[in-house]
């Protein structure tokens, strides 16, 4: 819906190995709703997207680099999969801690297909509802989390869903989810 999110400035946390389709059309829910977006990355530069998880495809340029933000400065987080992506995320000490911070902080995240790992990495899915790419389901409830298989899942200010068929449902949702919040004072 068109002016939903006005105002609002959302943070897409990615590195190489971003599954394009899901890094693109929850961007493009936002943006479409009235949401600034930034992405944000552990590096500088570009990063590298691929379709199916192993076949490159476009490159998206970095705003900011993650170790130079803070949660405060965003109302609410895209996390989006790609197998390669979130293993990168969950070995940056910055990327881990901004996470970390954004879900304790108590805004919207949307994660999707293979972006739980970074969540798993920063110890926020205990007692937590969620739903991922199958290969993850186990790490998360070995991380305290409970694991259901749904098109779209929302626990707290998490919102998670399983893969690429599902992003219907997980932009809508995320829309929804990222609307009530309200823009944070940064807006001010």
């Amino acid at each position: 819906m068109a002016g939903q999110l006005d105002g609002r400035k959302i943070a897409i946390l990615a590195a190489d190995g971003v599954e394009q389709v899901e890094f693109e059309q929850p961007r493009e829910a936002v943006e479409s709703a009235g949401a600034s977006t930034e992405v944000l990355s552990i590096q500088d530069g570009e990063i590298q997207a691929v379709n199916g998880d192993i076949h490159p495809s476009v490159t998206f340029s970095v705003d900011r680099v993650v170790a130079d933000v803070a949660a405060a400065d965003y109302d609410a987080l895209i996390l989006p999969g790609g197998a390669v992506n979130p293993d990168h995320l969950r070995q940056d000490e910055a990327a881990v801690g901004f996470v970390r911070d954004f879900v304790r902080s108590g805004k919207p995240v949307g994660v999707i297909c293979h972006g739980p790992w970074t969540l798993v990495e920063a110890d926020v899915v205990r007692d937590r509802t969620l739903t991922s790419w199958p290969s993850l389901r186990t790490d998360i409830r070995n991380a305290g989390g409970i694991v259901v298989d749904k098109q779209v899942v929302t626990d707290q200010n998490i919102t998670s869903s399983r893969k690429p068929e599902d992003l219907p449902a997980f932009c809508a949702r995320i829309v929804e989810q990222f609307g009530q919040a309200g823009p944070a004072s940064h807006h001010c």
